[in-house]
């Protein structure tokens, strides 16, 4: 399905403004997740993000079910959508992930994560969040950023 994407904000974010994810904005900077993704946010009035995507045949692993790796890396993108304000438009950078996976998720569910920041101040931000499949927990995960020098 095509979209529309409008004005990209100063630190990165884009949104959509049209098609299934119309309202909804993207993160058009990083190959691997436009090749994976895309991967969808919307800020809340905090400025927390809530990221999603639509499972396809291509997230699959050999069993029919998502690979562990697909969540993993949309893990990855959404703890930065999670710590937003706390990173405050500095460029960022994943010290560690880790993951629990709780379920399988299947082609065709909406897979959505949220969290919050556990820890944050100075250079180093603690997340912990959720991912699930149609509102099913599919993968718990914990994640330090690590904040490098503002964006220019």
């Amino acid at each position: 399905m095509s979209e529309g994407i409008g004005v990209i904000e100063a630190d990165g974010y884009a949104l959509v403004t049209d098609g299934a994810w119309a309202g909804w904005q993207h993160w058009p900077g990083d190959p691997f997740e436009d090749l994976v993704g895309p991967f969808y946010v919307r800020f809340d009035a905090e400025g927390r993000g809530r990221c999603a995507f639509r499972a396809e045949p291509r997230h699959m692993n050999g069993g029919g079910f998502m690979h562990g790796g697909c969540l993993l890396t949309f893990a990855d993108a959404a703890i930065f959508a999670i710590a937003r304000p706390e990173l405050a438009g500095h460029h960022s950078v994943t010290m560690n992930l880790a993951g629990d996976f709780l379920d399988s998720a299947r082609g065709g569910e909406l897979i959505e994560a949220s969290g919050e920041v556990t820890r944050g101040g100075g250079k180093t931000v603690f997340v912990r969040g959720l991912a699930t499949a149609d509102d099913r927990p599919v993968l718990s995960f914990t994640a330090i950023i690590r904040k490098l020098g503002p964006r220019r």
